[in-house]
């Protein structure tokens, strides 16, 4: 009995749940959601946490929607309806604990430096800012932070981590064959440190990020390139600092900062605009629609095969089975002129890869291609690139293909201390090359070198 009024509760829950869910859709559904912009106003950028190319799947839910993260792709956007809305006067930009790659943040700042060239403030406000935050904040042309604020921005560093020993005390060993002098990823599970080859190729990495974030910190600063090393060498700074070694232009409560752009602009009170409501703004209302339809598809994430059901939607990765179906329906669609496909992957399954190249090719045949790099599209992820078509990268995006790498663990010597033990029937010479308890023998690892060259 209690059992069934248990069921009975949680059935009328869902169902109260489900009911309020289909509420708030068809309300948001039929309500205009053309948002309209007050005279003078200010538009309010607050960036935080992941910046996705990709919007996550939407709940209408009061609060829930509400946080929804920004892409890349509205932060171009909002920054230019600002650029030509006369009702938009100015912008404050606020970052804060932003976890986007260099390429994202090469893209975004150059998109606040855009918006500078209209000739409207934009300045920054930080709250506990790093390197990442102050980097972006460069952009605009007033830097301001609270007096007890602290300036976390001290250099760069790259760290990697080695399970070698862990798995060693477990009894676990690693098989790992890979082609390919740079192609690294199983040496987290045969060594205790970097290889010659790894530390070749992040040191060059750090001088290349570290070379650019000096360049630019000094550029937008009025400084030489050597004056701000031997700057960022004393870091990181307490507010006074930030202020005399002139990285922060003033020290401000926010309020205080708010009332110095409102004598810049010499139009009564600020009236704050987020940005999440511009992104409402009908752009044909701006005079920006009315060109040509460009499709623009984003692959996100590690490459799969994906399932039949899958519709390219999902946020589980590039399934190649959804992908290529919104690949097929963009390159049927006689009412788009041309195709941008924004790639942010460090790869994954060759042979899906190898589909979505396929399918690209196709889709190239028929419409304008342009490829756009994200943070990373590397190995399957540059594969699928490969169509021939203009791709554009920025300078901080990890690109390119290093090789092959095949993995299995051996799992044996955990067995016999937890006493276990594995008693194998096999039909074939090859039966168990990748079976768990046993090792690769000579024959087996030469096959799959062979596969991997």
């Amino acid at each position: 009995m209690g059992k069934f009024l248990i069921g009975l509760l949680t059935g009328a829950i869902l169902t109260i749940l489900c009911g309020v869910v289909l509420v708030f859709s068809l309300a948001r559904f039929g309500t205009d959601k053309r948002v309209a912009v007050p005279d003078n106003a200010t538009l309010v950028l607050q960036l935080a946490g992941e910046i996705p190319e990709r919007s996550p799947v939407e709940l209408p839910i009061p609060f829930f929607e509400q946080q929804t993260q920004s892409t890349v792709k509205d932060v171009w956007e909002v920054l230019s309806k600002g650029s030509v809305d006369s009702g938009m006067k100015a912008v404050v930009f606020e970052p804060r604990n932003i976890s986007a790659g260099w390429a994202k943040l090469e893209e975004i700042r150059a998109d606040l430096e855009q918006f500078r060239k209209s000739g409207k403030p934009l300045v920054a406000y930080l709250k506990g800012p790093s390197t990442r935050e102050y980097y972006l904040a460069t952009a605009a042309d007033r830097i301001y932070m609270g007096p007890e604020e602290y300036l976390d921005v001290k250099g760069l560093r790259a760290a990697m981590m080695f399970f070698k020993g862990t798995l060693d005390k477990l009894g676990v060993q690693v098989e790992v064959e890979h082609a390919g002098k740079y192609k690294d990823f199983g040496d987290m599970f045969e060594r205790t440190n970097m290889s010659e080859a790894t530390k070749e190729v992040m040191n060059s990495v750090l001088d290349d990020v570290y070379g650019r974030l000096l360049s630019t910190i000094a550029s937008a600063r009025k400084k030489s390139v050597e004056e701000i090393r031997a700057t960022l060498d004393e870091g990181p700074f307490l507010a006074k600092q930030s202020v005399a070694k002139g990285l922060v232009d003033s020290l401000r409560y926010e309020d205080q900062m708010y009332g110095e752009l409102q004598s810049r602009l010499k139009s009564g009170d600020i009236k704050k605009f987020s940005h999440r409501d511009y992104m409402k703004v009908s752009p044909a209302s701006l005079g920006l629609e009315g060109k040509p339809r460009i499709a623009f598809l984003v692959g996100q994430g590690d490459i799969t095969r994906g399932g039949s059901g899958d519709d390219g939607y999902g946020e589980s990765g590039i399934g190649a089975e959804g992908f290529n179906k919104l690949l097929r329906r963009v390159a049927n669609d006689g009412s788009i002129r041309g195709v941008i496909v924004r790639i942010d992957s460090p790869g994954g399954d060759a042979m899906a890869s190898d589909d979505i190249w396929r399918e690209m090719n196709l889709l190239s045949k028929k419409k304008p291609l342009v490829i756009s790099m994200s943070d990373a599209a590397a190995s399957g992820g540059y594969y699928m690139a490969m169509t021939g078509d203009p791709i554009l990268a920025y300078a901080g995006t990890y690109t390119g293909s290093i090789g092959v790498v095949f993995g299995k663990p051996n799992l044996r010597g955990l067995y016999d201390k937890l006493g276990i033990s594995l008693d194998t029937l096999t039909r074939g010479r090859y039966a168990d090359i990748d079976s768990e308890y046993h090792p690769l023998t000579a024959d087996a690892r030469a096959k799959l070198r062979a596969g991997i060259d």
